[in-house]
C-alpha cells in the first residue's frame, strides 16, 4: 500500500510490473558485440519522441557514433571523479587539471567533473574554462520519501547553488525540496545508478520506479552489471525519461562510454537527452573490465606510493583497496623498492587470474536477481 506526502510517493510494493525487452545490450564475455545490435538506418539520426518506445535503438556502436559526430552530434561523459573525491587516489594523473587536459585531448565536446559532494575541482581549474561544465555528485538520504541514499549529478551550478543544495541534502534531508530547487533554478540533473544501494542499508526496491519518475534523465553506468542497466532502460522506457551513459570513473578512464546529442550549448545538449533525442555508446561491468580496473588501481597505489607522500595516509573506505593501501605504505615496502615491486607483481598475478573479479561479480549478480524477481522481463519464462 502506498503512502503519499506532498506529492511524492514511496511504495512497499510495485504498483505494476515493468516490461523489458531482452538484450538491450549484447551479451559477451569481454566486450559488447555491436554487430548483433539493431542496425541503425540513416533515418535513425532524426529526432526521437519524448516517450520513445524503441529504446534499444539508442544503444549504438563507436563506429555509428563516429558517423553522428561527423554530422555535428556532441559527445560527453557525464560522471567523472577527480582527486577532489574522497575515494580517488591522490595521483597526478587524476588531478582535475590532468583529467581536463585528457578530456580535451580525447575530443570530448563538454567536460565535467562530478566529485562527491564537493565542487573544489572548479576552484582549482577556474569556473569559466573552455568547454568546462560545472558539476557535482550530491548525496541525499531522505528516509520519508526514498528510504535509502540516492546519488544525483547536478550540472551548471555555481558555488551558491552548491551551498544551498548541501543544506537541503545534508541538514534537511529533503528530497522534495532538493528537486524543487533544481527545477526552480533550471539546473540539469541525473538519477545516478538507480539500482545501487549503500552497504548496510535496507533498500526498498519498490521505491525506485517512483523515484525515477522525479528525474528527467537516468544513468546507464559502466560499472554496473548488464542486468541493472537493462532495468534502468526499462524505467526510462516506461516513464519517458532520457538515458545517459557514463563511466563513473575513479581511476582516470573517462570517455570509454559516452552520450551523444545535438546542441551548441550544454543546456541544449542536455535538453535533447531529456527528450530522448540522443544515443549512448555503452559498456557493462564484466570480469575482464573489472580485472583491468583492479590492475589500474594496483598501479596507482604501488607506483604512486613511492612518489606521492599523501598516499601514505590515504584510505578509500573500500575494503579491498584499503588493504592494498595498507600494504603499500608499510615501512618495509617503502624502504625496499625490490620488495615493493615483488608485492605489486604478486597482486597483479592474483588479479589476472580473474578470481577476485569473478567473486565480486557473483555477489552482485545475486542481488541483481533479487531485483529482477520484482520485475517482469518480457521474453523470460
Amino acid at each position: 500500500m502506498a503512502y503519499k506526502k506532498d506529492g511524492l510517493h514511496a511504495f512497499k510494493k510495485f504498483p505494476e510490473k515493468l516490461n523489458l525487452k531482452k538484450d538491450y545490450t549484447i551479451r559477451g564475455d569481454i566486450k559488447p558485440n555491436y554487430n548483433n545490435r539493431t542496425k541503425l538506418k540513416s533515418q535513425d539520426s532524426k529526432p526521437m519522441g519524448r516517450r520513445q518506445r524503441n529504446y534499444e535503438e539508442k544503444l549504438i556502436s563507436p563506429e555509428r557514433a563516429a558517423e553522428l559526430m561527423e554530422e555535428g552530434w556532441k559527445r560527453a561523459d557525464l560522471h567523472v571523479h577527480t582527486t577532489c573525491s574522497f575515494d580517488v587516489l591522490p595521483a597526478k594523473d587524476l588531478l582535475p587539471e590532468s583529467l581536463y587536459e585528457k578530456a580535451l585531448g580525447m575530443g570530448l565536446d563538454f567536460v565535467t567533473f562530478t566529485d562527491h559532494d564537493t565542487v573544489d575541482a572548479y576552484d582549482i581549474l577556474g569556473w569559466d574554462r573552455e568547454q568546462l561544465i560545472s558539476g557535482v555528485e550530491m548525496t541525499i538520504y531522505d528516509p520519508k520519501f526514498a528510504g535509502h541514499t540516492l546519488h544525483v549529478n547536478v550540472f551548471e551550478l555555481c558555488r551558491e547553488d552548491f551551498s544551498e543544495l548541501t543544506e537541503i541534502s545534508k541538514t534537511e534531508h529533503d528530497l522534495k525540496g532538493f528537486i524543487r530547487y533544481l527545477k526552480r533554478h533550471k539546473l540539469p540533473f541525473i538519477y545516478n545508478h538507480p539500482f545501487w544501494f549503500e552497504l548496510r542499508q535496507q533498500p526498498d526496491l519498490s521505491a525506485v520506479p517512483e523515484l525515477a519518475k522525479l528525474f528527467p534523465v537516468l544513468e546507464y553506468n559502466m560499472h554496473e552489471l548488464r542486468q541493472k542497466n537493462e532495468l534502468t532502460i526499462a524505467l526510462a522506457e516506461k516513464f519517458g525519461k532520457g538515458i545517459a551513459a557514463t563511466t563513473d570513473t575513479h581511476s582516470g578512464g573517462l570517455g570509454k562510454v559516452y552520450t551523444l546529442a545535438k546542441g551548441d550549448s550544454f543546456r541544449e545538449y542536455f535538453k535533447n537527452i531529456e527528450r530522448g533525442k540522443s544515443y549512448i555508446v555503452p559498456e557493462d561491468l564484466t570480469r575482464e573490465m573489472l580485472t583491468e580496473e583492479m590492475n589500474t588501481w594496483i598501479d596507482l597505489i604501488f607506483e604512486k606510493s613511492q612518489r606521492n607522500r599523501d598516499i601514505k595516509r590515504y584510505l578509500t573506505g573500500i575494503k579491498p583497496l584499503d588493504a592494498m593501501v595498507r600494504i603499500s605504505r608499510s615501512t618495509l615496502l617503502n624502504y625496499s623498492p625490490r620488495l615493493n615491486r615483488t608485492t605489486m607483481s604478486l597482486l597483479y598475478m592474483i588479479s589476472n587470474t580473474g578470481l577476485p573479479a569473478s567473486l565480486y561479480i557473483h555477489s552482485k549478480e545475486n542481488f541483481a536477481r533479487e531485483i529482477e524477481k520484482k520485475i517482469e522481463i518480457k521474453g523470460q519464462k
